[in-house]
């Protein structure tokens, strides 16, 4: 079996997250993101679950993900998987959207699996540009040129994309968004909605695609990247994003983003250290 390699490389010019995964079997459990995720399969099959549709996707497929969109994946050839992958921000796609439609409003993207060869000829040289540090416009124009295909071809207004969802359960959210820090428990958050916990529980589920402690956990976790980011040590960040402990925090961080918080932290770290060409 191949051996697993992750890669993950930050771009300060255009503000992104590359990665790549090579040689992985580690199934990656119901979650979402507070950024669009855009990337393709190398090599490998896996079975997908996203916004309670089942995908079987494989090599050459491209996948779309909005922010806040839940998915899940697990391998289903008994291989291992090849991805590589783009993290971007609503503030870097609210800007990049103004640069090619002229309006600043944020994209959703209709579909999230799609097959589409003239998208990959724009995703897979921008993608070995930012992997190897480039500091040519080649990078910034194919990005461009990408984010433009896909909201021509697959591109609706945001809002469209996000489920309607009762007041109740928005207002468990905000509740979260504030407190993530703190100890919470279902009953405040019950009291916050004005639900019973099971309604909650069954309405939160239908609305979100997670549970309300899956909901949190992605919380601390968007948050807890922010920190890192920062340089900030990855037990204070555990502390400060509300982990009982560094251990769960290194855990969880682990299945979730697909490499440790202490190797997340240092791509940053390198980042400010590489001087630029000039």
């Amino acid at each position: 079996m191949k051996k697993e390699v992750r890669t993950v490389v930050y771009d300060d010019g255009l503000c992104i997250e590359a990665y790549r995964f090579e040689g992985i079997v580690q199934p990656f459990p119901n979650h979402f993101h507070e950024y669009y995720a855009i990337g393709f399969i190398e090599e490998g099959a896996r079975a997908l679950s996203c916004k309670n549709q089942q995908y079987a996707i494989a090599e050459g497929d491209v996948l779309l993900f909005n922010p806040g969109d839940n998915h899940a994946c697990v391998q289903s050839d008994g291989g291992t998987l090849d991805y590589r992958g783009l993290n971007i921000t609503r503030e870097v796609m609210l800007d990049l959207a103004e640069e090619v439609t002229g309006r600043r409003a944020l994209p959703g993207f209709s579909q999230n699996v799609i097959s589409d060869e003239e998208v990959t000829c724009c995703l897979r040289p921008l993608h070995e540009l930012l992997m190897k540090g480039s500091h040519e416009f080649g990078k910034e124009e194919n990005l461009l040129l990408l984010i433009s295909l896909l909201i021509q071809r697959y591109g609706q207004p945001f809002e469209s994309c996000v489920p309607e969802c009762r007041e109740e359960i928005e207002k468990a959210c905000a509740f979260m968004e504030q407190h993530y820090a703190e100890r919470i428990c279902l009953e405040q958050l019950c009291r916050c909605a004005g639900l019973s916990r099971s309604t909650l529980l069954r309405a939160f589920a239908r609305s979100k695609g997670v549970t309300p402690y899956r909901y949190l956990e992605n919380i601390r976790i968007g948050k807890a990247k922010k920190l890192l980011e920062q340089g900030i040590p990855p037990a204070q960040a555990a502390l400060e994003t509300g982990f009982s402990d560094q251990s769960h925090f290194t855990n969880y961080f682990s299945r979730f983003m697909g490499l440790a918080p202490g190797i997340y932290r240092d791509i940053f770290k390198d980042t400010e250290e590489t001087p630029h060409e000039g």
